[in-house]
């Protein structure tokens, strides 16, 4: 068992006294946005050992147990974090695993540079990813139904939205759907900051359903991206609830810290908020074009004491322990890796005192138990 030495990344989006918060740390000032935890190779965790993407790749069977190496190979299939949202995060979907490989075999063959900033792919997989909640915390997530969202347009009283409203209720979904995000993110860009700014005033002085997108624009003052937010559902989780976030569904992060696991990857395809580069055509290429529910995930509790966070996808696992005073010792050996993470009180793992923000990283097979009273936070895979 290794205890892990994370780096903790300072996007602007960041909150600057989250993550201090919550580790018992003095906030420095400057945002502290994510707090990674696994071998990804832009910033692996350290061991006594070494990083940690080099210790599984001196030994990968043994770190990772022979089914975990034989499914997803010599790698760490996941991605822990703390996720501390102080502003919006970018308006974005992720590709399923076969966009994700033909996207990257076409730019690696069209020559674009792994760092260049249009460049969309990254790596040849996919990122679905599920963040928990560990305070309030808002975020979009998924389509709203086309009428609710031109009844939510129309409400603002913005003379330039009446055409994407007059679509959202001329088309079916799909449709609809489709032709309004992309004329949104398609429109004249002077005459969209001219709507945005005069739906943002509308929004400040209704309040109430628009408070969040009102929020958004102050952020990101004329941006597209606040028009083609109000497309989607407002979601706000309460501490211990979850959303997954599958292939192809349009999210962004608001506000709060949770706990966030994704597949070991870092394709993004973005919609607006942002500055970065938003590839019109390829995100409607990607982007489901269907209204849903966010689906809040409340976890399923056994009989031995674990809170499953039930996702449909193998590379990644998330569950939880609320330990009380005075409770047994919960033996978590298995025969798959694991990285565990404390998020209140002190909780022991093995012979490794953990407290909140701390995380160890747990071989294949190791003989593990926790105990203690807090909340500790386990990550696997489903091998």
């Amino acid at each position: 068992m290794d205890r892990l030495t994370n780096t903790v990344r300072p996007y602007a989006w960041g909150s600057t006294t989250a993550i201090p918060r919550l580790i018992g740390a003095e906030p420095t000032g400057e945002p502290q946005a994510e707090m990674w935890m696994g071998a990804h190779p832009g910033a692996p965790s350290g061991t006594g050992r070494g990083p940690l993407n080099e210790v599984i790749e001196a030994h990968p069977e043994q770190e990772l147990g022979a089914r975990a190496n034989a499914k997803f190979g010599p790698r760490l299939p996941f991605l822990l974090k703390l996720l501390a949202a102080g502003a919006p995060l970018s308006l974005q979907v992720h590709p399923d695993l076969v966009q994700a490989k033909e996207g990257y075999e076409d730019e690696e063959r069209r020559g674009v540079p792994i760092d260049a900033p249009h460049r969309n792919y990254k790596d040849a997989n996919h990122k679905p990813e599920l963040i928990c909640a560990l305070t309030e915390f808002d975020g979009l997530c998924g389509f709203r139904a086309p009428e609710e969202s031109a009844r939510l347009l129309e409400g603002l009283g913005v003379d330039s939205l009446k055409p994407y409203v007059d679509l959202l209720r001329a088309q079916p979904e799909e449709a609809a759907l489709r032709e309004v995000l992309t004329a949104v993110l398609s429109a004249d860009r002077a005459e969209m900051t001219a709507t945005v700014t005069e739906a943002t005033a509308a929004a400040q002085r209704i309040g109430g359903v628009y408070e969040p997108y009102a929020g958004i624009a102050h952020h990101y003052p004329g941006d597209p991206g606040v028009i083609a937010a109000m497309l989607l559902n407002h979601v706000r989780l309460q501490p211990g609830e979850a959303l997954f976030l599958g292939a192809g569904v349009p999210h962004a992060y608001l506000d709060g810290l949770g706990v966030e696991i994704m597949a070991n990857s870092d394709n993004v395809l973005r919609c607006g908020l942002t500055p970065k580069h938003v590839d019109v055509p390829e995100l409607l290429r990607i982007v489901r074009f269907e209204a849903s529910d966010p689906g809040v995930l409340r976890p399923e509790a056994s009989p031995d004491g674990e809170e499953l966070y039930d996702t449909p996808i193998d590379e990644f696992r998330l569950s939880r322990y609320v330990l009380p005073e005075g409770g047994a010792p919960h033996d978590l050996t298995a025969p798959t890796p694991q990285i565990l993470l404390c998020t209140a009180g002190t909780v022991r793992a093995g012979d490794l005192d953990l407290t909140p923000g701390r995380s160890v990283f747990v071989p294949a097979d190791e003989k593990t138990e926790v105990s203690g009273v807090g909340t500790v936070f386990r990550a696997t895979v489903v091998a």
